[in-house]
């Protein structure tokens, strides 16, 4: 990969992306920022948890969301990935485990340890939400209970430091974490005309289901990507495998 063949582009939300941001660079990389969602943190009363018996997190905004509104931490916390659950930890819980995965993995961690009749669920979360965690969950005797606590605003545009670099083909690769994010930059490169320098350009996803929003415009145009992979987990590590490593400056 050539030196300008390492800009990578990040599209992780500006609260999730520093820690990724460092990581590329450390590996030889210079990660662009370009964040596909902004954060919009709802406001409202404490979270009701009389009778809840544990907390879902699907996401480490939703732990942040959560801390927000309140200081309790009195209910065991469980995370849908690793990331996830550090930001868990990070905030205060002591009872905390990651399911590792997707909300299907969560579904079946927190089925694994709880049981139905010692109550509810509260899966904290955005107004937009991935996969039936809930339906997962109750086919399983549980009730689940979701509350929105903040937003993820779609960006409108491409940022001025992205369309320059796409523009001189100096991007190698993009990293997306997530369907939406992936829709929403294939869109937004679209509208400004800059689908043809794609064509140097890697997507690296963290999920086959990421992959698939990637490669094409509203589920028909195809985008002329030099290549889509997925990562072998839904885990940033994983991601972040599909890249060389270039400290040794190879």
């Amino acid at each position: 990969m050539t030196a300008a063949g390492r800009r990578i582009l990040v599209t992780r939300p500006a609260e999730d992306a520093e820690p990724l941001i460092w990581c590329l660079a450390d590996r030889g990389y210079e990660p662009i920022l370009e964040p596909m969602l902004t954060m919009r943190w709802l406001d409202g009363p404490e979270p009701e948890l009389c009778g809840v018996q544990a907390l879902l997190f699907t996401s480490a905004n939703g732990v942040r969301a959560y801390a927000r509104r309140t200081t309790r931490r009195d209910r065991p916390a469980y995370a849908v990935g690793d990331a996830t659950a550090a930001a868990a930890s990070a905030a205060g819980f002591t009872r905390v485990e990651s399911a590792g995965g997707d909300v299907y993995a969560l579904a079946s961690l927190v089925a694994a340890r709880c049981v139905p009749d010692d109550g509810p669920l509260l899966h904290v979360a955005g107004t937009v939400v991935a996969g039936d965690l809930a339906g997962a969950l109750g086919s399983a005797g549980f009730t689940v209970r979701r509350e929105a606590l903040y937003e993820a605003v779609a960006a409108t545009s491409l940022g001025a430091d992205a369309v320059r670099a796409l523009s001189e083909g100096g991007v190698g690769g993009a990293l997306f974490f997530s369907p939406r994010t992936a829709r929403s930059f294939v869109r937004l490169l679209a509208e400004a005309g800059l689908d043809d320098h794609l064509r140097t350009v890697e997507a690296l996803c963290l999920s086959p289901a990421v992959a698939q929003a990637a490669r094409t415009l509203d589920g028909s145009r195809v985008m002329p990507w030099k290549d889509v992979r997925a990562a072998a987990r839904p885990e940033q590590d994983a991601l972040l495998a599909l890249l060389p490593d270039h400290r040794d400056g190879e």
